[in-house]
């Protein structure tokens, strides 16, 4: 069967791997062999093809950490790992090569900077030195996913999200820092999502946001809340119930404030709570955009941190760093700059010939009917409805005048066939003479309507019925209240 013109038009896609083995806080010099033989051993398989100059005083999506003597900020940029003084100056890399680096986390003592990467083959959690530079591995194995790491207050356990595939559901996994199997902290219900956890200074207490399930299409708010998992009794207590969500907690060192993120109408934002009166407020608004729609693989949003005094929280958003004092007062930027030679593996190109012919063939054919007698075959192609003698006729088109023409139902006598419509004014059922005439709309008020049939006596349509949203959200009936509605 040969229709009408039909264009298409493609785009390419290029896939673009940055950043991250394991090197000291300076450029390192030429390795020796057994140097560059350990470093591929433990580093993606995949080769740098390419490389580009970056010199960018701007990012996005920047987690970030403070030292524990106040002085420096640890940041992920173009997914290798930074460091710069928190007044701000030139940003010293720290790990570079094609392996993604993000998430960082300093110590308790300052001497080890956690974070994430996929330099082994896939993403694990990863140890640096700040001193050598020298990297560790605590977890093993190369289909898991990872996010927000963070230190138990003794430096000797760490905290974690795991899902054992990038569109699992998260939990709450406790590993010893210097590597083990480690454990599942709250694995039900099973479908619990719990991410970016926060330890109390005692270290009793891990603050972390939760859902259910890792992600829906067209999510309705709220989607995350805080909650607080007791490490001593199994206990989970939830501490928000904000309808824009709540996500990212962070907790200052003297035990006193907790920052986290949530939506107040279009925009993120950030809260400041006192735990000791309960009182709230903004603290910074608006700021990155959080991504509470999607699977959120890097969480909710960015890490931040308090300076060790308690008296700043340091974050990024609107492309820069951030001092953010707890006593309202203005925000003070940390500037940087990044100067750096990015490497980038292969560039993936590929031709595709697009024919642009007059004539082509229908490869996909939906709703196909044939009438009572047999006789003649009512379908849609290309969202168009056509009726032809079965089995040779020559397809012609029912009606113009709408965007989709879906679910043909032919009458009992065979006269007439109904379907389902959307286009500019939304949803409708439409009859019309199967052999040709002028439609006629037979339903007064715009829906979401699927699956008509005719009565045995062909008096009525009955149809499927949900609200007009739910085509223009793109959820089917069966999420949105479909109910039967029937039409004289």
């Amino acid at each position: 069967m040969r229709f009408r013109t039909f264009h298409v038009a493609a785009l390419g896609a290029a896939l673009l791997s940055l950043s991250g083995q394991g090197l000291g806080a300076q450029d390192a010099a030429p390795d020796t062999a057994a140097e560059r033989t350990q470093r591929e051993k433990a580093s993606l398989p995949l080769e740098a093809a390419r490389s580009f100059e970056v010199d960018m005083d701007r990012g996005t999506w920047i987690s970030l950490d403070v030292s524990p003597d106040g002085g420096t900020v640890v940041f992920d940029f173009l997914g290798d790992l930074y460091t710069v003084p928190i007044a701000g100056g030139d940003a010293t890399r720290i790990t570079r090569g094609m392996a993604f680096d993000f998430q960082p986390r300093f110590s308790p003592d300052g001497s080890k900077i956690l974070f994430v990467s996929d330099r082994s083959g896939g993403e694990n959690l990863w140890t640096l030195e700040t001193a050598t530079g020298d990297t560790a591995q605590i977890t093993k194995g190369s289909s898991a996913s990872w996010m927000s790491p963070e230190w138990t207050p003794d430096g000797n356990y760490v905290v974690a999200s795991r899902a054992t595939s990038r569109l699992g559901v998260h939990q709450l996994w406790m590993g010893h820092v210097d590597g083990g199997s480690g454990r599942v902290l709250r694995g039900e219900p099973a479908q619990l999502k719990t991410v970016g956890a926060a330890l109390s200074p005692d270290g009793r207490h891990i603050w972390h946001a939760q859902r259910t399930g890792s992600w829906q299409y067209n999510a309705q708010l709220p989607q995350y809340q805080l909650a607080v998992y007791d490490r001593e009794t199994g206990d989970t207590f939830t501490r928000t119930s904000r309808y824009g969500s709540a996500f990212r907690p962070t907790l200052s060192p003297d035990g006193r404030w907790l920052v986290y993120g949530t939506r107040h109408e279009d925009q993120t934002g950030l809260r400041l709570r006192d735990l000791e009166s309960g009182d709230e407020r903004w603290l910074a608004f608006p700021v990155e955009r959080d991504e509470q729609e999607s699977i959120a693989d890097r969480d909710v949003y960015p890490g931040m941190s308090f300076t060790p005094d308690s008296r700043e929280v340091v974050a990024s958003y609107d492309g820069r760093i951030w001092r953010i004092p707890v006593d309202g007062s203005e925000p003070v930027a940390v500037p940087f700059r990044v100067r750096a030679t990015v490497e980038v593996g292969p560039e993936v190109s590929f031709d595709y010939q697009i024919p642009d012919d007059p004539t082509f063939v229908v490869r996909q054919i939906r709703d196909a009917v044939p009438s009572p007698d047999g006789s003649r075959l009512a379908f849609t192609a290309l969202d168009e409805l056509y009726v032809m003698d079965y089995p040779e006729g020559a397809p012609r088109r029912i009606a113009q005048d709408a965007l989709v023409q879906a679910y043909p139902a032919w009458s009992p006598d065979g006269e007439w066939i109904a379907w389902a419509t959307w286009g500019d004014e939304g949803g409708h059922l439409y009859r019309a003479r199967a052999r040709g005439g002028d439609p006629q709309r037979v339903t007064a008020s715009e829906a979401h309507y699927t699956a008509p049939v005719w009565t045995n006596d062909g008096s009525a349509i009955v149809a499927m019925r949900a609200p007009a949203r739910a085509c223009r959200e793109a959820v089917g009936p069966r999420f949105s209240g479909a109910e039967t509605a029937l039409v004289q």
